[in-house]
């Protein structure tokens, strides 16, 4: 897996620390807010404060201070949290360091996130698992675009409790007037992202104020010190609910032993309780439960489990096991909120790999419903998300899931997307409902089927793909072939891009995001053609290997061949037939494949042919013998 893939909820990956069995109350929040607002310095100062620094940490600070800090003499507190090179030496967060520390009335763990736009991702995954997020903004500056915008995905990931930590005071000289604008400002758009508690807080994270101890230079403010307000505020334990285990690992040991193990979410789980297994439905009891090699009659939320069933039940990675009335249901098609993490913009259509606990599908986006504007919440008209930005979109999977909204189980409702090719995380999902019509649609069955359409032709349906670029010789090619299938008695059906374009997808432009559509909609009518048991040639530029992979998936084995017409740019552009490229090259003809728009050749195709070398009649037999070497053109038996 990529380095660049982000796991959703990495604390449900991880053994507990020994601050987490601590039987004190625990309390998981979050640092975030836009760039150089103190985060790191807050963090650094508050464990330097409650005397949570080792002495190492401590010998090392004057050190550290004096090489990378940017206080002259002083010490700088950041350097604590800022462990990576990279970090020390541009005074910035990239990474998100985890610290952990406790008071005699509770234990801590604080994520610091960075706060620049391009590592927003970090801070989505650091937001996941936390109850509570100190969002700092600086004194000087007021709220920015980028505070907002954490504010808004530490709402959509289920935060509801909200520390306004308004930081350097010092350099608006203590102003109550400064303090009370930031903090009215922010008031009405807190309310609108459902903040249940939002404590506001004037501080000089630097100097200690107002941290652990009372600001002697804040003397107008009366509420409580930051620390004072993380020792008071509710836990959040989560609401009791009925037991479910996202099966992460089976453990097969020999032959008459098979467990399930994962995290246990939701309620406690006992030996002799029924479950239900999904997506499947089958139904089976415990038998055994385990903690490491320690037997147990009853196993609590939040403990990671192996569970023994009485049946041989073939439950797999990706599979839940749930207790009655856990709320856990299986879908393909949601309804989501979608933070897009990736700078090329999302592209509705085209086909993503979505990681939903520890199960995963394929996912196809359609056009978002909105857009956020993050400064001002209005819902705004969007045809796709573009880095950073937030929005809402349906999405359907090709298989169904076992999930629960976000709001009520994050580990079955959050989500991560990943592009195929490039296997990076491009987007967060949280799940907000399963569609109404994912249930209301069924197979139909069907007397008669693709096989006896095909035999009753005396041919095996195919699709064969052509790309390439534009005046490549596609349309050309295609054509001699169909002739040469007319000629043999064969049944086909040749879809033509231009000629698509005049009816089923004449409301397409030529953006990136309309050839996904394009391509996504050809390759369900091919596959319609193929379940009529005809040979289907499709002509097409076809540009984006992400969508000729998703068109390929349509389809079983050795009935999709993928034909890459190919003709060097410059033959391409001098046969130039439609006077297109012409066009382009003056700047009249915007997003055209091969000048303004990138055109990636197939790496593996099952037939590359030469048009600048050899002539179509020639080409069209060399594809006849590889479709009757394929056993397309042979009767079935």
């Amino acid at each position: 897996m990529s380095a660049d893939v982000i796991e959703l909820h990495p604390a449900a990956a991880r053994p507990q620390t020994a601050i987490e069995r601590d039987s004190r109350p625990l309390l998981r929040l979050l640092t975030c807010g836009s760039v150089d607002d103190g985060k790191s310095t807050l963090i650094g100062r508050l464990l330097h404060d409650t005397g949570s620094l080792t002495e190492d940490q401590l010998a090392a600070l004057p050190a550290l201070s004096a090489r990378h800090g940017t206080r002259g003499d002083e010490l700088d507190y950041a350097l604590l949290l800022d462990g990576l090179s990279a970090e020390r030496e541009q005074g910035i967060t990239i990474d998100v360091a985890y610290r952990y520390f406790g008071t005699a009335a509770r234990a801590f763990i604080v994520a610091d996130s960075p706060g620049h736009a391009e590592y927003t991702r970090n801070m989505v995954t650091a937001a996941t698992h936390c109850e509570l997020a100190v969002l700092l903004v600086d004194a000087r500056a007021g709220l920015s675009q980028q505070t907002c915008r954490h504010a808004c995905i530490a709402a959509l990931l289920g935060i509801r409790q909200l520390v306004l930590a308004v930081n350097k005071m010092d350099r608006v000289g203590f102003e109550h007037a400064v303090f009370a604008r930031i903090q009215r400002q922010f008031e009405g758009f807190a309310a609108s992202l459902g903040f249940s508690d939002v404590q506001a807080i004037p501080l000089c994270a630097i100097d200690g104020d107002n941290l652990v101890q009372a600001s002697v230079r804040m003397p107008w403010y009366r509420g409580p010190t930051l620390l004072q307000h993380l020792e008071s505020v509710p836990t959040g334990a989560p609401t009791e609910r009925a037991a479910v285990l996202p099966v992460g690992w089976v453990c097969r040991p020999d032959a008459e032993f098979r467990g399930h193990a994962g995290l246990l979410q939701g309620g406690a789980l006992e030996r002799g309780q029924d479950v239900t297994v999904l997506p499947s439905g089958q139904r089976s009891r415990v038998r055994g439960l385990w903690l490491g090699e320690r037997s147990l009659q009853r196993a609590e939320a939040g403990q990671s489990v192996l569970v023994q069933l009485e049946d041989e039940i073939d439950a797999s990675r990706g599979d839940v096991l749930v207790a009655e009335g856990a709320g856990v249901e299986c879908s393909d098609q949601f309804e989501a909120d979608i933070v897009w993490l990736s700078e090329q913009p999302m592209l509705p259509g085209r086909p993503y790999r979505i990681q939903l606990g520890s199960a995963h599908a394929q996912a196809t986006l359609a056009q978002p419903k909105f857009r956020l504007n993050v400064e001002t919440l209005e819902r705004l008209a969007a045809r796709t998300l573009q880095v950073n930005e937030i929005g809402r979109a349906n999405l359907a999977l090709d298989r169904a899931l076992p999930f629960a909204p976000y709001t009520e189980l994050p580990e079955l409702g959050g989500g991560i997307l990943i592009d195929p090719l490039t296997q990076q995380t491009v987007g967060a999902v949280m799940l907000r409902h399963a569609l109404r019509r994912a249930g209301n649609l069924h197979w139909q069955a069907l007397d008669i089927d693709r096989a006896a359409r095909a035999l009753q032709k005396g041919q095996r349906p195919a699709v064969l793909w052509l790309t390439g670029l534009s005046g490549a010789g596609k349309s050309t090619l295609a054509n001699a072939i169909e002739r040469r299938l007319h000629a043999l008695g064969r049944h086909s059906m040749l879809l033509d891009g231009d000629n698509v374009r005049h009816g089923l997808n004449r409301d397409l432009g030529f953006t990136d995001a309309d050839r996904v559509e394009n391509i996504r909609r050809v390759a369900e009518v091919a596959k319609l053609m193929t379940e009529a048991g005809l040979i289907c040639l499709i002509s097409f530029i076809s540009p984006f290997r992400s969508e000729r992979g998703f068109a390929r998936g349509l389809f079983g084995a050795g009935e999709f061949f993928e034909v890459f017409v190919d003709a060097p740019l410059n033959i391409a552009e001098g046969r130039d037939p439609k006077g297109l490229y012409a066009k382009a090259r003056r700047g009249e003809l915007d997003n055209f494949t091969g000048i303004s728009s990138p055109y990636e050749p197939p790496e593996t195709p099952d037939l590359h042919l030469r048009t600048d070398q050899t002539d179509p009649e020639t080409l069209a037999e060399q594809v006849i013998a590889h479709l009757r070497a394929a056993g397309v053109l042979q009767p079935e038996a």
